[in-house]
């Protein structure tokens, strides 16, 4: 059975930074390079006309990027986004989560983070490029305690998700630690989202962290496993 190959559009002002980018996952045959862009405005079309399933950004080029996520997420189900930039800021990294980007990888990242950046963000997980998590997470943190503490009701199995989630520990090891299948994970964590008003994992990891049962934990988590 031949595998579907992942469906991939770069959106860059850079041409050579482009052309790499294509030969780059052109020579991995999982991936098929559909398209290539120079600014917001191809971004909007490229999904429009080829409706890629990755689609790398950078921040810094002609139109409004960030509308332009916005309008795609919107519109387009299939399409993820995942901003490949040299912005390290972290206003940078919330503003492109905000708009609905679900990977956010900086252009010093290795070939391999590249691809596991698009394997998570495929898996249906949110990924950030590792040297930058830490920075990213206190930026989601400081946000998030200017809201308000309310009472969830978590049960039992779900605090304990919650707690190997704070450990930074991946679907699979949680897992693993609870003797349950990755699917039923998953199920608890879409619950979780539920519960706690989050779009994805990293989310849920510094919702809990609002809650007063995990307030007196300080996990070291690393936002590109967490987000696994």
């Amino acid at each position: 059975m031949v595998q579907e190959k992942i469906s991939i559009a770069f959106v860059d002002d850079h041409p050579i930074l482009l052309e790499g980018m294509q030969a780059l996952f052109a020579a991995r045959e999982q991936f098929s390079v559909v398209a290539l862009g120079g600014s917001a405005g191809d971004a909007r079309s490229i999904v429009d006309e080829y409706h890629p399933q990755i689609l790398f950004m950078d921040l810094s080029m002609p139109g409004d990027v960030f509308s332009v996520m916005t309008e795609i997420v919107r519109k387009s189900s299939l399409t993820k986004i995942i901003v490949f930039t040299a912005f390290s800021s972290v206003d940078s990294a919330l503003r492109a989560l905000e708009a609905g980007a679900t990977g956010f990888v900086l252009k010093g990242a290795t070939f391999g983070e590249l691809f596991d950046a698009v394997n998570s963000v495929i898996r249906g997980e949110m990924y950030i490029t590792r040297l930058y998590a830490s920075q990213v997470l206190s930026g989601l943190r400081n946000r998030n305690r200017k809201e308000e503490d309310q009472d969830v009701d978590l049960s039992v199995r779900e605090r304990q998700i919650v707690a190997y989630l704070l450990q930074a520990r991946t679907n699979r090891e949680i897992a693993s630690s609870l003797s349950i299948s990755e699917k039923t994970v998953k199920r608890y964590m879409t619950n979780l989202m539920q519960k706690l008003h989050a779009r994805n994992r990293v989310e849920v990891a510094m919702r809990a962290q609002e809650l007063s049962e995990f307030k007196t934990s300080a996990p070291s988590v690393s936002l590109s496993q967490a987000a696994r």
